[in-house]
């Protein structure tokens, strides 16, 4: 199985002066004011701004990529433009998000259908009356959802982190951003990152949101991304360049998307009790070897709930025996990305001694899969460079460097 690799952690300097271009390009996209509707950039003015991609730091491809989940949103709220500029300064090889769609049509980074756990528009007195309850994916949810809000409404809002065991500082000092304010963030850092988008929800966008030309919410996902300069399959040369992996619960949405673009696509897996929410098909059914081979023709890996991969007990808070599905994704030619890797006491097993390296080890090493979606992103790229560093081009073919890997060989083999 092929992975991926980081490139190394940024400087300060070097954050500061991604973060200048990036406000840049904002301000560009969405106006002064931070407030009015974005206008979507044309093709041509945005690739007249975007940094020439032929010419980064590529994306590492050689050890298991690291994704940061929703931004590096252990430190900052989720899904802001801080959490993303973090990871990328942290060392994040890609950098993950959830696309919904406002109730103007609009494509924003946000996880929950509902606005309540995660910004301030409960303190909104102008918003009081927008509470509404819908069936999402078979059960009746109550709160503010985002289908109800323009972008411009959406954008008067302020985003808190999502955990109160989590730093507070950041609540209330960033908004709201876009599916392609989120993607500038990737063009525009100093090196190659990927960006790793989730269809999310798509069942429940479609149902409430119309667009004038009668397209899908899925079609807008894809024109986005095309739009941006993204495509080509899995480790070509347009992927290497920009590269993306396009993700969703839905299978039914990653086969309609199929028939748009080439791009690599993930099919993420629920816990073991929950139906796909497009097909109400089980977990056992989408497991099997049967469906793993059918839906092997339309991606190229998946995303299950690391707990179904290795079930815990659920009485004593250690890890069972784990299943076989990495073995069997494997064998079809399939990556598998578990999700998600928390620092936190409370999220790691007895068995990691509350060291979330020895949890890193364990999935690495042991389980062996092909990256992780994680909230501390700097945690995963401190440990692999540890353990597996970046190698410049000249160190990997140096006669000396060799000579220093046999000898490495060697010693684990036995021979001192």
């Amino acid at each position: 199985m092929a992975s991926f690799s980081p490139s190394g952690r940024m400087t300060r300097t070097a954050a500061s002066s991604l973060a200048a271009r990036v406000v840049l390009a904002l301000l560009l996209l969405i106006g002064v004011s931070g407030s009015g509707a974005t206008q979507a950039a044309s093709p041509h003015t945005h690739h007249s701004r975007q940094l020439d991609v032929n010419h980064k730091k590529p994306v590492q491809t050689f050890r298991p990529i690291n994704i940061a989940h929703r931004g590096s949103n252990g430190e900052l709220p989720e899904e802001t433009a801080a959490a993303y500029l973090r990871a990328i300064e942290e060392g994040a090889d890609f950098i993950e998000t959830d696309v919904l769609a406002s109730k103007d049509g609009h494509l924003v980074c946000f996880h929950d259908v509902t606005l309540d756990a995660t910004t301030d528009v409960a303190d909104h007195a102008e918003f009081a009356g927008r509470k509404r309850t819908y069936e999402v994916q078979g059960e009746d949810v109550t709160g503010w959802f985002i289908v109800d809000f323009t972008l411009e409404e959406l954008r008067s809002l302020r985003v808190k982190q999502r955990f109160s065991f989590r730093d507070q500082r950041y609540n209330g000092k960033y908004q709201i951003i876009t599916f392609e304010e989120y993607i500038l963030i990737a063009l525009y850092a100093d090196r190659t990152v990927g960006i790793y988008p989730e269809i999310k929800n798509p069942v429940f966008i479609n149902q409430h949101v119309k667009w004038s030309d009668g397209k899908r919410f899925e079609d807008k996902f894809v024109e986005t991304l095309l739009r941006y300069g993204y495509g080509g399959e899995y480790m070509s040369d347009g992927w290497l360049r920009q590269p993306l992996f396009i993700q969703s619960f839905a299978p039914t949405s990653l086969i309609y998307v199929s028939n748009m673009t080439d791009s690599p696509k993930l099919l993420l897996i629920d816990d073991t009790t929950v139906p796909t929410q497009d097909t109400n098909q089980s977990y056992h059914e989408i497991t099997s070897d049967a469906y793993l081979a059918f839906i092997g023709s339309y991606v190229v890996g998946i995303g299950p709930w690391k707990d179904t991969l290795v079930p815990p007990d659920p009485t004593d808070n250690r890890l069972g025996r784990p299943a076989d599905l990495v073995a069997r994704a494997h064998a079809l030619r399939l990556q598998v990305h578990p999700y998600t890797f928390r620092n936190e006491n409370q999220y790691l097993h007895f068995d990691f001694r509350q060291d979330p390296y020895a949890e890193y080890a364990y999935w690495l090493d042991e389980v062996a899969v092909d990256g992780l979606f994680t909230d501390f992103t700097g945690s995963l790229h401190k440990y692999q460079e540890w353990t597996r560093p970046y190698r410049k081009e000249q160190e990997k073919t140096s006669p000396e460097a060799l000579l220093r890997e046999i000898a490495g060989m060697l010693k684990n083999d036995g021979y001192d």
